[in-house]
């Protein structure tokens, strides 16, 4: 499969990322995903989508542990656009390792003013790699 635009950005594990066992919480995995999502969508020329796009799927598998001031890289790449949705696959290695977590989030376009889903515009499907309407 051929993927659309990707990221990587890099995320030093801070201790607010990590639980009670000393490694990172997997909620940290999330919000780092969107980070790398935030910084995409800047690239593509469309900052101010994201309140637009809500989170419908995520999907994690976690491999190894990251710890506190470990260096996480986020690489996050758009797997596939649909008609109004986007799926996004996404990777985060500890530095100088390999994969540490892997997953999927998929997103929705809405209207913001019904709350129902939308078709991308077709120049906005193109520069996320896909073709407008799926």
């Amino acid at each position: 499969m051929t993927r659309g635009p990707a990221v990587r950005i890099e995320r030093q594990v801070d201790w607010i990322d990590t639980d009670a066992a000393g490694h990172y919480h997997h909620s940290s995995v999330i919000r780092w995903a969107e980070a790398a999502e935030a910084e995409l969508l800047r690239r593509v020329g469309a900052p101010d989508l994201t309140p637009t796009v809500p989170r419908v799927r995520y999907e994690v598998d976690y491999l190894d542990r990251l710890y506190f001031r470990d260096t996480a890289l986020v690489d996050l790449w758009v797997d596939k656009v649909g008609t109004s949705s986007l799926r996004y696959g996404f990777e985060v290695t500890r530095a100088g390792h390999g994969p540490a977590a892997r997953g999927a989030m998929t997103c929705v376009l809405v209207d913001p003013g019904t709350g129902a889903s939308a078709p991308w515009p077709a120049d906005l499907a193109r520069r996320l790699g896909g073709a407008p309407g799926g």
